[in-house]
């Protein structure tokens, strides 16, 4: 028998909610998104904002990972050194992190797709002017304008997967993201060493831009609009603030978000240094490394199919994440004791092996400091996005330039970081999450996340 208040549907196809009206496919749809299609296409439409949504969430690995094998050539175009290059990528992962706080609120006042399409075009111009940098600092400060414009994809991403998910459901299907964006990271290397082949630095960002165009021109005809205008906030930047003070106390919510974070941050900073790592220090080409890092993606997107299709549903997310969390300190661990040379002399195989398990745990922590995060806010599905994503870029942006401090040819910062941040990921999770002691209802974390949606 139907719920009380909604249509019946395809059981397939995801449901958006609207407290006290029934639900039906007109309001879901905005009137500038593409309209609604028969019902003998729905689970072929639903696929396709899969991967939609796949590929605004591969648009961060994208811009970062294309562009790592090229990093040694930066230094010698640019005239820079391997820190300052470095800050190529950390302002990039801050503009993500800051343009994530200004997209979030605005998707929910306006909905999802006039904020996302903006932020697509603003990044197509950025990237091109990357492409064509005469100096470092003109390089930097359009990174950190890239940064600014992709957040949109990241924020409205996961708030359309909060429009049309809950609870464990919503679990598997970050997994899935996961899936599809983890084939960014892997092709992404491959084709930024294969472009060094036959032209310099410049040519990765000229291929980012026609992929910000491509993926412009499909979520422009292709991507409905999730958010119904019976839901969407009609306040300001005051009532935006007020529903993310309310998030903020909801002592939980922040456990998830640093813990995510801190994780996250473990990742960037592997990310950061190990074209340094792999291709200065242990004399790999650009096309080694990029097969190395295509290999650690792989594991990414393994594990995360075994959480989404074997543990998410059998096992309670929180204990999958302690797992996560876990490996992840012990992966950093042997890399910090390899690296100071604890185990003497090691080569490459050593060192890529504990890079592989601890970028595979990340499929452990990630989709669940998210789905677990996001089960605690109905509303404001866009602030809370934006409150993850940024804490998660704002921490990376930080450990980013601290793997460099001893030069390129050393790689303890890096595990040291990666150290620090899995550990201080833990203490999050045990001191603010306190998961032993969780009620089976997340009903705190829905009255913070409605502070300001409806007073």
């Amino acid at each position: 028998m139907p719920e009380r208040g909604r249509t019946t549907r395809d059981p397939d196809v995801p449901r958006t909610r609207i407290p006290g009206a029934a639900v039906t496919e007109e309001s879901v749809i905005a009137a500038s998104a593409p309209p609604v299609p028969p019902p003998v296409a729905r689970r072929s439409v639903g696929l396709l904002v899969t991967l939609i949504l796949g590929g605004l969430t591969a648009v961060p690995p994208l811009s970062m990972d294309m562009y790592l094998p090229a990093l040694p050539d930066v230094t010698d175009a640019l005239h820079a050194s391997a820190a300052t290059v470095q800050l190529t990528l950390t302002a990039c992962l801050a503009g993500m992190a800051l343009g994530q706080l200004v997209v979030g609120p605005m998707s929910d006042k306006w909905g999802r797709r006039r904020p996302l399409i903006t932020g697509l075009v603003v990044y197509i111009l950025a990237t091109a002017v990357c492409a064509i940098a005469p100096t470092i600092e003109l390089l930097i400060a359009f990174r950190l304008l890239q940064g600014l414009a992709g957040a949109a994809g990241i924020v409205i991403a996961r708030a359309v997967v909060r429009d049309l998910y809950d609870g464990v459901d919503m679990a598997r299907f970050f997994s899935t993201l996961m899936l599809i964006s983890g084939v960014a990271p892997i092709i992404a290397p491959l084709i930024g060493g294969q472009v060094l082949r036959i032209t310099d630095w410049r040519g990765v960002f000229y291929i980012l831009t026609v992929i910000g165009i491509g993926l412009t021109v499909v979520v422009w005809r292709l991507l409905p609009e999730t958010l119904p205008p019976a839901e969407r906030h009609d306040g300001g930047t005051v009532e935006a603030l007020r529903t993310m003070r309310g998030l903020l106390a909801d002592r939980v919510f922040t456990g998830y978000m640093l813990t995510g974070g801190f994780a996250f941050a473990a990742l960037f900073a592997y990310i950061s240094a190990s074209p340094f790592v792999v291709q200065e220090i242990y004399g790999a080409s650009p096309q080694t490394y990029s097969i190395l890092f295509g290999v650690n993606s792989v594991g990414l997107v393994i594990v995360g199919q075994i959480n989404g299709k074997i543990l998410v549903g059998r096992v309670s997310l929180d204990k999958v994440l302690a797992v996560g969390l876990a490996i992840i300190t012990v992966a950093s661990a042997a890399l910090l004791l390899m690296s100071v040379g604890a185990f003497g002399e090691v080569g490459l195989v050593p060192i890529a092996v504990g890079l592989f398990v601890l970028m595979s745990a990340m499929s452990l922590c990630m989709p669940n400091t998210n789905a677990l995060a996001l089960m605690r806010t109905r509303h404001s599905a866009g602030s809370a996005s934006a409150l993850l994503g940024t804490s998660s870029f704002l921490v990376g942006a930080v450990a980013t330039p601290l793997v460099g401090v001893a030069g390129e040819h050393t790689a303890v910062p890096m595990a040291v970081v990666q150290l620090a941040c899995s550990l201080v990921a833990v203490g999050c999770f045990m001191a603010l999450c306190r998961p032993w002691r969780k009620q089976p209802d997340a009903m705190a974390g829905k009255r913070a996340g409605s502070k300001g949606a409806g007073n």
